[in-house]
């Protein structure tokens, strides 16, 4: 298919995102942004479009129509100590007497935390028939960020494994440009879990292309889910299905699948500035778009974002996606789909 895509020079430079190779202007976190981007129209994936219309037809399992993969970055397990003043005077407020006398307590005692939400949320989604991935953080002290050891969740861990969801890598903010550290965080979460990890993502979505799927493939990651924008939902490469990226530096396909990032919770409500409302109608759209292609939307939803109107708007996308007979799972079963039949 690529060789197809390689005969069209305008969709050959959006696929392989060369625009990014040597880019003028980044973020403070070195992230190329979609207001830098020349593609205009990212809620449209001219690229898989055109592999659609030169052959591609995916089938998922028990005839699902097309697939959402579920994934949850842990950036926090234990609210800090201002941000537990801050909810416990929230619920006093609203009356929540009860959840505002355990709140101080809930760095001790884990089930009072509401962070620690692995199992609900595992729950929620085992409702809906679905399944998805955690992507833990496994930072040192003095690492930036740093606010939980990996180590105190070995059990947890087990419990997500044993039960059929995924647990990927979270890299830290410098791991996307160091392969060093990398491979470092990689052996940490499987000295804990004591299985092999195949599914990465970096944490702020931090990227640089094409270096960054190079030292992910050098570090044994079967795939990524990092290629997405932070400032704006929707199709980075005009791709709404797996691809293996092309490095254009030397001419060959890299040996990593992208499973590429669709809707980000932060991006939708903070960077968009979207009200519920708004969120709800672009995600609609973008479900639409990618069932209509037969593709795989990405959707990130942190698990601090798993309260309140947040939560309701998590639920509503699980909805949708049943109504329409979606295949909504993890990343690692999407890899090995995907892998095994394309």
């Amino acid at each position: 298919m690529s060789k197809k895509i390689m005969e069209d020079g305008e969709l050959w430079d959006l696929f392989t995102k060369k625009e990014e190779y040597d880019p003028i202007l980044l973020d403070k976190y070195g992230r190329f942004s979609y207001y830098l981007s020349s593609q205009r129209n990212i809620f449209e994936p001219h690229i898989s479009k055109f592999l659609i219309k030169n052959g591609l037809s995916p089938e998922y399992p028990e005839g699902r129509n097309f697939a959402v993969c579920l994934t949850h970055d842990i950036d926090f397990v234990c609210p800090g100590m201002l941000n537990t003043a801050a909810r416990a005077v929230k619920a006093l407020k609203r009356g929540q007497f009860v959840q505002a006398s355990i709140l101080p307590f809930s760095r001790i005692n884990k089930t009072w935390n509401p962070l620690w939400n692995f199992r609900q949320i595992m729950k929620l989604e085992k409702n809906y028939g679905a399944k998805s991935t955690f992507y833990f953080l496994t930072l040192d002290p003095g690492d930036e960020d740093f606010t939980f050891s990996i180590e105190e969740l070995e059990e947890e861990l087990g419990y997500i494994l044993d039960d059929g969801w995924e647990v990927g890598l979270h890299g830290g903010h410098e791991a996307y440009n160091n392969p060093i550290e990398i491979r470092n965080k990689k052996h940490k979460l499987e000295k804990v879990l004591r299985k092999e990890v195949i599914g990465y993502r970096n944490h702020y979505l931090r990227f640089k292309t094409p270096k960054t799927w190079e030292f992910l493939a050098e570090a044994g990651f079967s795939y990524d889910s990092t290629f997405g924008y932070h400032d704006c939902a929707g199709f980075r490469n005009g791709m709404c299905h797996p691809f293996n990226p092309y490095n254009l530096n030397t001419g060959k396909k890299i040996d990593i699948l992208e499973i590429p990032l669709g809707i980000m919770d932060t991006t939708l409500f903070s960077q968009m500035h979207l009200d519920f409302n708004q969120a709800w109608k672009l995600t609609e759209k973008l479900i639409d778009t990618v069932e209509s292609y037969k593709g795989v939307l990405t959707i990130l939803w942190h698990n601090t974002y798993m309260q309140g109107d947040y939560l309701e708007f998590y639920k509503r996308i699980l909805e949708y996606c049943t109504q329409k007979n979606a295949w909504m799972t993890s990343g690692a079963e999407i890899y090995r789909w995907w892998k095994e039949n394309y």
